[in-house]
């Protein structure tokens, strides 16, 4: 016998986000958020590294400062500055090679960060994962392959887009013509980018497959709320945090790690809010 599916209203949302909250807390959700902010600090330089090997696969020259600044381009500037001098000397430094040992190391590790958050989603939404390790695994590697080569066609794709943004700009007046020119260029292609990314999370890397239709309100909160998290957080550097007195040389790696911290307790919480409108809508009580 079939459960009766209720409709979600407006009215229904205050009691959806209060079970969101409460699901969160009772999910180990900020447990959580720490194992994906570390996984993924740790998986940042590896995905950097196997990104510039694919693109040294695809082209003699690969722009490797395009790449840095359009994954930190929003990110607050006091955390993305330290993190973004530093890849650039691994970068310049390294000779990572796609078919390499170091390529498949630096491919494995970035999956990792995938790892975390698939384990997190799936217990977001209450799913049992039946896949097998190797399954997952390879589940993971492939959001990395396909991660990186969709982030190399955005910047071919960026190529072709500053064109079309200066003619708009020149019958604009100033300074807003500049700051559609370059800020909404970088943004509508970073947000792209998100989008993509955390409906591909909803997706495919919880243990059960759930439609568009059930992941776009989580996904949707979740950009909503990370644009916000980066504005409040770039105040809080600006205005009242002060690392480099606590963990002196450390303060960078300190702050992007909090940073991070903040972006996968806000990646759950998306995740929370889809699975407390599913059993809203199924009519389960949590």
């Amino acid at each position: 016998m079939s459960r009766a599916v209720h409709r979600i209203s407006l009215a229904d949302l205050p009691m959806v986000l209060w079970s969101t909250l409460g699901r969160f807390e009772r999910n180990s959700g900020w447990i959580l958020s720490s194992h994906v902010a570390m996984s993924l600090m740790l998986a940042l330089f590896p995905f950097f590294l196997f990104v510039v090997a694919l693109a040294g696969a695809l082209s003699n020259d690969p722009d490797a400062d395009r790449m840095v600044g359009l994954i930190l381009s929003l990110w607050p500037d006091a955390i993305a500055a330290p993190i973004a001098k530093e890849l650039r000397s691994v970068l310049s430094n390294g000779n990572v090679q796609l078919v390499t040992l170091g390529g498949a190391l630096a491919l494995y590790f970035a999956s990792n960060g995938v790892d975390a958050v698939r384990v997190a989603i799936t217990r977001a939404y209450r799913d049992i994962d039946p896949r097998p390790f190797w399954k997952t695994r390879a589940l993971c590697l492939a959001f990395v392959l396909v991660g990186g080569t969709v982030l190399l066609a955005s910047l071919t794709f960026g190529l072709g887009l500053p064109a079309y943004f200066h003619l708009v700009a020149e019958r604009i007046p100033e300074p807003y013509g500049s700051w559609i020119e370059n800020r909404v260029l970088k943004t509508s292609v970073v947000l792209l980018l998100l989008v993509l990314g955390v409906a591909a999370c909803h997706i495919w890397l919880p243990g059960m497959r759930h439609r568009f239709s059930e992941i776009w309100p989580g996904v949707l909160l979740t950009i909503g709320l990370w644009f916000g998290a980066v504005w409040g957080f770039s105040l809080y550097m600006a205005h009242f945090a002060n690392y480099s007195a606590t963990y002196a040389g450390l303060a960078g790696a300190m702050a992007a790690l909090i940073f991070l911290y903040l972006i996968a307790a806000i990646l759950i919480l998306g995740a929370e809010f889809n699975g407390a409108l599913l059993r809203r809508r199924d009519g389960i009580e949590d």
